[in-house]
């Protein structure tokens, strides 16, 4: 399914494939030889993706532009089935495995590697050639990689990135209070705004 979002339209390269069951909504620039698979969402909600060449997109893999941070992806890239990628950068040749999640404003360099369930955090800056192996946490600039359960010293660098008001607009709100109820509103009334003169393409 193809969408036309905030009067924009799809471009999606005569080479590329893509599954009738993809969504493939607003902004998006898809490049030579991709492949969308099935079931797969590429949704510029409020800021642009851009496929380059040859990239494959495994099926159920969820990619989501952001107004503060734009989703490009480079040349020759895999991403796996299950993977979430929101306004991060990718470069050449990177492998995302299956059900990694790579959050907003991250980057991840030439040829890395992030393997299965692992999550690239906000802000986080993977080097070239790295490899954040099976479940494993990114975080940082530049990044630091550690197994789940070292919570503490993840917690540490990932407080400093500040995803509340990276994603939200909104402090931290203090310990014991959730900033659900003051966010959820507005990010719904947001979404339905976004939405509404949403036209689907044939």
């Amino acid at each position: 399914m193809r969408i036309e979002h905030d009067g924009k339209r799809p471009k999606i390269a005569g080479s590329a494939r893509i599954a009738p069951t993809a969504v493939i909504a607003g902004d998006v620039t898809i490049g030579e030889n991709c492949s969308i698979g099935f079931g797969a969402v590429l949704t510029a909600e409020s800021g642009p993706i851009r496929l380059g060449d040859n990239v494959i997109v495994m099926d159920t893999a969820v990619l989501r532009g952001v107004k503060s941070a734009p989703l490009t992806i480079g040349n020759n890239v895999l991403i796996g089935p299950h993977a979430t990628l929101t306004g991060c950068t990718v470069e050449d040749e990177v492998f995302i495995a299956t059900g990694v999640t790579v959050f907003n404003q991250a980057v991840l360099k030439k040829r890395a590697e992030v393997q299965i369930n692992a999550i690239v955090h906000i802000k986080t800056v993977l080097a070239e050639d790295a490899v954040v192996p099976l479940g494993w946490i990114a975080v940082g600039d530049p990044a630091t990689i550690l197994p789940p359960e070292r919570h503490d010293e993840i917690w540490a660098i990932q407080k400093t990135l500040d995803f509340p008001k990276a994603v939200f607009g909104v402090d931290r709100p203090p310990e014991g209070q959730s900033l659900m109820p003051t966010v959820m509103p507005r990010y719904a009334r947001a979404l339905l705004r976004w939405h509404a003169a949403d036209i689907e393409l044939e």
